[in-house]
């Protein structure tokens, strides 16, 4: 989501990698059976100086609060960790993160920061620990394309589209239902739940209905395309994307679920992909038939969304996309 983790990068140079001893592995505190009184008042400070194998811990820094999260740099005599907080949400949504980032990670193609801990704060609320990665200058489109398609084509479910936990888009809940079909999954868990939201939130009938109609007669979209669930980053905007010190490209804050490919470029209007992106990613995922159509169709998504968290700002370029697709499919 666009503007969630803004605070959390500040487009400062804290969040990685020194190598750590005994390289820790990522785990779910069981919030649901610990008692608020055996909890550690500082969890964070525990798990760093036992599982995460420092002896002291040096200094903390802050990166910054998004409107969201608030996010920290611990630095230890064993390298610096990464630690977000969210003082009002339990651990679901971190574990949600945790679990994206991990399988993103274990494709072993485009860096991101490998999840050690979360748990929930004694007093509300959640943590998240991760590898701290030091980010770099360089923003090489071709092998962000490049490595991006490399995930793509390496994590594949045999589940079908959706994703082993419901997660978030923004603050936004993200339906990941396990589903064969793609069209059916986006219809329903993407594009008719945002609608639905709208028509809670603002009473919007309008953009339901007319949304609704798209939903039922969007399939001739997808003729001759062939669609695998491929594990996405489901946020990959200009804030979610930087680059290692050594220029590799690196993706954060992720929503992932398994779907179809092209749904990743959804926040294209504020990733800043240009040609040496795209070629390079075709080179590896090669285009499908219809590309071109589609393209609008991924991009409603996360206009609906933004229009449902941040207001009518959006509404104007969510209904323009639908009214378009339904003067083209003559519906």
């Amino acid at each position: 989501m666009m503007v969630a983790h803004v605070g959390l990068l500040s487009f400062s140079s804290c969040i990685p990698s020194v190598p750590l001893p005994g390289r820790p592995k990522f785990s779910f505190t069981k919030h649901k059976t610990l008692t608020m009184a055996a909890m550690s008042d500082d969890p964070i400070r525990e798990w760093i100086l036992s599982e995460g194998n420092a002896t002291e811990i040096r200094g903390i820094r802050s990166i910054g609060g998004g409107c969201i999260n608030r996010a920290s740099c611990y630095v230890t005599d064993v390298g610096s960790f990464f630690v977000k907080t969210n003082r009002s949400i339990g651990p679901s949504m971190f574990e949600g993160e945790a679990l994206g980032l991990n399988a993103m990670y274990e494709t072993r193609s485009i860096r991101v920061p490998k999840p050690f801990k979360v748990g929930p704060l004694p007093k509300g609320g959640s943590y998240i620990i991760m590898e701290f990665i030091e980010f770099g200058a360089s923003r090489d489109q071709s092998g962000l394309g490049r490595k991006l398609a490399e995930m793509h084509k390496a994590g594949k479910s045999v589940k079908g589209f959706g994703f082993d936990v419901d997660n978030t888009i923004g603050s936004t809940p993200q339906i990941n239902t396990w589903t064969s079909n793609w069209i059916e999954f986006y219809g329903e868990h993407r594009l008719g739940y945002q609608l639905k939201l709208a028509r809670q939130q603002y009473g919007d009938s309008l953009i339901y209905e007319k949304g609704q109609r798209l939903i039922k007669n969007m399939a001739p979209l997808f003729k001759n395309a062939v669609i695998e669930p491929c594990l996405l980053h489901g946020d990959l905007w200009s804030g979610n994307i930087t680059s290692d010190k050594n220029g590799e490209p690196v993706i954060l804050d992720p929503a992932c679920y398994y779907g179809h490919n092209e749904a990743e470029f959804g926040m294209s209007w504020c990733a800043g992909f240009g040609g040496s992106f795209y070629n390079a990613y075709f080179e590896v995922m090669p285009k499908q038939p219809g590309f071109e159509e589609r393209r609008d169709l991924y991009t409603l998504y996360h206009y609906l969304n933004h229009y449902n968290l941040f207001g009518s700002g959006y509404r104007s370029s969510a209904m323009s996309i639908i009214d378009d697709y339904l003067r083209l499919l003559k519906t």
